[in-house]
Parts: structure tokens; C-alpha cells; sequence
């Protein structure tokens, strides 16, 4: 699914009433660009080219 598929509008709207969130609607616009913010940074990580070779790390230490 590309962004461009992606009401994020829409996305928000139907995600309040399901999980039933008291959101207030001079919020929404907020959390509508909060997610629009999140969807270009996916996309940069989503877009980064890994060699084949790479394996994942089997625990994280910091």
C-alpha cells in the first residue's frame, strides 16, 4: 500500500470509533499530521536498501 492509497484523514476517523477513543475534534487535525510525519519517516526507514547478507540481530544491546 503506497502512501498515495492512504486517506489519512479517513485512517484517523475510522480508528477513533474503533477502539472507541474520546478524541476531541480540535485535535484531530493534529493527529492527522502527526501521522502524515510518521508515514514519510516509515518511508525513508521502509526505502533504506539492506544487503542480502544482512541478518538481524538476535537481542538488542544498546
Amino acid at each position: 500500500m503506497t502512501e498515495e492509497s492512504i486517506n489519512l484523514t479517513e485512517y484517523v476517523e475510522q480508528t477513533v470509533r474503533l477502539i472507541d477513543l474520546p478524541l476531541a475534534p480540535e485535535y484531530r487535525p493534529s493527529v492527522v499530521d502527526n501521522f502524515t510525519k510518521i508515514a514519510a519517516i516509515a518511508t525513508l526507514v521502509m526505502e533504506f536498501p539492506l544487503p542480502e547478507e544482512m541478518e538481524a540481530a538476535p537481542v538488542f544491546e544498546p
